[in-house]
């Protein structure tokens, strides 16, 4: 699955790659949500290849949690 994360005060968002999987998917909205909130200073993701990303909760403008299948097209057909 595919993650942006918008960062405020910046031009570019992060673009995160990890495992498509359900379990994955429901933590990471966790975590999202406490990030949001307030009640983490630091969200932590693991991506595709293991590396570790610290994001500050209160820089994040907005996350978006796409499917990995969606970024890879290419062309005009659907």
């Amino acid at each position: 699955m595919d993650i942006r994360i918008g960062i405020t005060q910046a031009a570019r968002e992060i673009a995160i790659e990890m495992d498509d999987d359900k379990k994955v998917r429901d933590a990471l909205k966790a975590s999202v949500e406490k990030a949001l909130k307030g009640e983490i200073e630091t969200l932590w993701i693991t991506d595709k290849k293991g590396r570790d990303i610290a994001i500050a909760a209160a820089k994040i403008a907005f996350v978006e949690i796409g499917t990995g299948d969606d970024a890879r097209r290419i062309g005009f057909g659907d």
